[in-house]
C-alpha cells in the first residue's frame, strides 16, 4: 500500500498551510520556504490548491484523481464532492473521531487491524464509511494506552456530522458533512479547475 511518507512539517512549510493540523508545523516557515509566497501563474495556484488538499487527507495522485473523476459525474458542486468523499474516507473519520492523533497513525490503526465498522474488522484506510455506520475500536485494542489516551483525553472539535460514544469507544457518521463544516482550507474550485484543463 502506497503512502505520503515525506516529513510532514517541511511539506506543510511548502505548500504554506498547516495540512497536518500540528501546533508546531509552521514553527519554522517563512517567505522563503512557501510556494504560495511567489507570484504564481493561473496554473500554479490551481496546482498548488490541489497539493494541499491531497496533504490534507495523506492521499497519493493516482487514488485522487479516481475521487476526481466519481465527483465530476455525481450531481452537486464537484468540489464539494471531492472533499465530502475524502472527508469520509475511514482513516480520516479515525482521526476526526479522536482515536489518532494524526492521519497517519489513523491508517496505521486501520491496516493493524484495531477498528470495526459496524462490528466488522475493516483493515482497508481508504474504506468509504456511510451515513449512519458505527466505527469503534476493537475490545482488545481499548486496552492500549495510547489509543485510551488518544479517545479520552483529546480536545476534540465538535464536527455536526459526527457523534462520539465515550463509554463504547466509538463514534458514528451521523450526516454527509456540509462543506462549511469540515475544517480545511482550500479553494475547491482550483482543484476542479486544475482537472479540468487536462
Amino acid at each position: 500500500m502506497a503512502n505520503m511518507k515525506g516529513p510532514r512539517f517541511k511539506e506543510a512549510r511548502r505548500l504554506g498551510l498547516n495540512v497536518h493540523g500540528h501546533p508546531k508545523a509552521m514553527n519554522r516557515a517563512n517567505s522563503r520556504t512557501s510556494r504560495d509566497a511567489r507570484k504564481l501563474s493561473d496554473y500554479g495556484k490551481q496546482l498548488l490548491e490541489k497539493q494541499r488538499l491531497r496533504a490534507y487527507y495523506g492521499v497519493m495522485e493516482k487514488q485522487f484523481k479516481r475521487y476526481v473523476k466519481q465527483a465530476m459525474n455525481e450531481e452537486g458542486i464537484t468540489g464539494e464532492n471531492i472533499v465530502k468523499k475524502l472527508e469520509t474516507r475511514l482513516d480520516n473519520l479515525i482521526y476526526r473521531i479522536g482515536f489518532a492523533r494524526s492521519t497517519r497513525q489513523a491508517r496505521q490503526l486501520v491496516s493493524h487491524g484495531h477498528i470495526l465498522v459496524n462490528g466488522e474488522k475493516v483493515d482497508r484506510p481508504s474504506y468509504q464509511v456511510q451515513v449512519g455506520d458505527e466505527i469503534s475500536l476493537k475490545e482488545a485494542s481499548r486496552k492500549v494506552d495510547m489509543f485510551k489516551e488518544n479517545f479520552l483525553e483529546m480536545t476534540l472539535p465538535e464536527y455536526p456530522y459526527l457523534t462520539r460514544d465515550m463509554e463504547n469507544f466509538s463514534g458514528k457518521l451521523v450526516s454527509l458533512p456540509n462543506r462549511e463544516d469540515v475544517p480545511i482550507e482550500i479553494d475547491d474550485h482550483l482543484v476542479v479547475e486544475f482537472y479540468s484543463r487536462q
